[in-house]
């Protein structure tokens, strides 16, 4: 998980479930985006803390660290290790849209 790839995957995770579950049930609606979010959470964030069970991960992905991926993703040239209170910040930001993204995905496969 990265914050270039965490959006889409949350936008298609939405849209496979309403696909699935067409017909909206606000109590399995909110516990399959409570589930979908906390696995989400759990990896990207533990990921940008440099938690050591996520090492596994982004050695997967042939990171420096779990920092490295989540900014990074393979593809960018940031440096990581120079992360300060700005890029704290905006990857908070980041973490907050991921309920959204999630949502659209439902939002749109429901059209």
């Amino acid at each position: 998980m990265s914050f270039l790839i965490d959006p889409a995957l949350l936008y298609v995770q939405g849209r496979a479930y309403r696909r699935i579950a067409p017909e909206p049930s606000p109590v399995r609606d909110a516990a399959v985006g409570a589930a979908t979010m906390a696995l989400f959470y759990a990896v990207s964030v533990g990921l940008y803390r440099e938690q050591r069970w996520t090492r596994p991960v982004w050695k997967a992905c042939r990171a420096e660290s779990g920092r490295d991926w989540m900014l990074n993703s393979g593809v960018l040239g940031l440096d990581w290790r120079a992360a300060g209170p700005r890029t704290h910040a905006a990857a908070a930001a980041i973490f907050a849209t991921y309920p959204l993204w999630l949502w659209l995905g439902m939002r749109r496969a429901g059209r």
